[in-house]
C-alpha cells in the first residue's frame, strides 16, 4: 500500500485473524451462510477460503491475479448455474469485512494517516474488487452465451432430423411451426447433408406442419429448388390443407418437386430409388 502500510505486516495482521474474519463475513452474508455447504456440494466452490485468497490478492495489489480469479469463478458459477444474487452479497460481504479489518489494524498499530492516504487506499482496495465483480459477471456471461447458443445448435439439429431409409433415399419430417430462422437452417442442413451423405433422393414430409406464413412457405419453395440443383430428387408428403391453401392464394407451387399424399405413399414408391 502506502507508507503508511506496512505490506507484509497487513498479511500477516489478515492470516492471523482468519477466523475472527470468517465469523465477521459470515455475519456479514446473513443469506449465503446457510448455503455455503450446498455451493460447496454443487461447485466444488470453498466459499470462505475463495474470500481469503481474494483478500490477499487485493492487499497485496495483485492486479493480474484477482482478474484471472475473476474468469475463473464467473465460469464455474455460470457453469453450476450457482445463484447471482448470492455471489453479490458475498463479494458486498467480503468488501466491508475487508474495511472492517483495516481499521482494526490502524487501531492496533496506531497508525496516523492522512486524508489522501486514506483516499489513495480507498481508491485501491474498491478499485480491485469492483475489478473482480466486472471481470466474474463478463466471464459469467460469456460462458453462459456460449452454452446458450451451442445448446440453441444442438436444438436446431434436432428439428431437422434426416433419416436415411436407404443409401441413397433420405426422409426429413418436419414437425411444429416453421419460422423465418427455421427455414434457413433448414436450408442450410439440407444443402450440407445432400453432399456428406451423397443422397440422391429426398423426402419432406410436412404432415406435422399445421400452418405456415406466406414468407415461410416461401422460403421453403427455395429449399426445394436448391434440393433440385444439388442434384437430388426432391418429394414432398402430407401437404396439409391450411398449408396448400396458404399455397394457392399466393399462388406458388412447388414445380420442381414431386407431391404425394403420404409419406407412407412417397416410401413405397421411391423406397428403391
Amino acid at each position: 500500500m502506502e507508507s503508511a502500510y506496512d505490506e507484509m505486516a497487513l498479511k500477516e495482521f489478515f492470516i492471523e485473524n482468519r477466523q475472527e474474519f470468517e465469523e465477521k463475513l459470515l455475519a456479514e452474508a446473513v443469506n449465503v451462510r446457510d448455503k455455503i455447504d450446498i455451493i460447496h456440494s454443487i461447485g466444488n466452490i470453498n466459499l470462505l477460503e475463495n474470500a481469503h485468497l481474494l483478500t490477499l490478492y487485493v492487499i497485496e495489489e495483485r492486479e493480474s491475479e484477482v482478474i484471472e480469479f475473476a474468469n475463473q469463478e464467473g465460469k464455474i458459477w455460470a457453469k453450476f448455474s450457482l445463484t447471482l444474487a448470492f455471489k453479490l452479497e458475498w463479494l458486498h460481504a467480503i468488501r466491508r469485512t475487508i474495511w472492517t479489518f483495516l481499521h482494526r489494524f490502524d487501531s492496533i498499530k496506531d497508525n496516523a494517516i492522512s486524508k489522501e492516504e486514506f483516499y489513495s487506499l480507498e481508491n485501491k482496495i474498491n478499485n480491485q474488487i469492483d475489478q473482480f465483480l466486472n471481470c466474474f459477471f463478463m466471464s459469467y456471461s460469456e460462458y453462459k452465451d456460449t452454452l446458450i447458443e451451442k445448446q440453441n445448435r444442438i436444438v436446431e439439429h434436432l428439428s431437422v432430423p434426416i433419416i436415411p431409409v436407404t443409401a441413397k433415399t433420405c426422409v426429413l419430417p418436419l414437425i411444429g411451426p416453421i419460422d423465418s430462422k427455421r427455414a434457413n437452417f433448414i436450408l442450410e442442413k439440407v444443402l450440407t447433408e445432400i453432399s456428406v451423405l451423397k443422397i440422391q433422393t429426398l423426402i419432406f414430409d410436412l404432415s406435422g406442419v399445421a400452418e405456415m406464413e406466406p414468407d415461410v412457405i416461401d422460403q421453403l419453395k427455395r429449399v426445394i429448388d436448391g434440393t433440385v440443383i444439388m442434384g437430388c430428387k426432391a418429394i414432398i408428403s402430407g401437404l396439409r390443407p391450411e398449408v396448400v391453401k396458404n399455397m394457392v392464394l399466393l399462388g406458388i407451387t412447388f414445380e420442381e418437386a414431386s407431391i404425394v399424399a403420404s409419406l407412407e405413399q412417397a416410401l413405397k414408391s421411391y423406397i428403391s430409388g
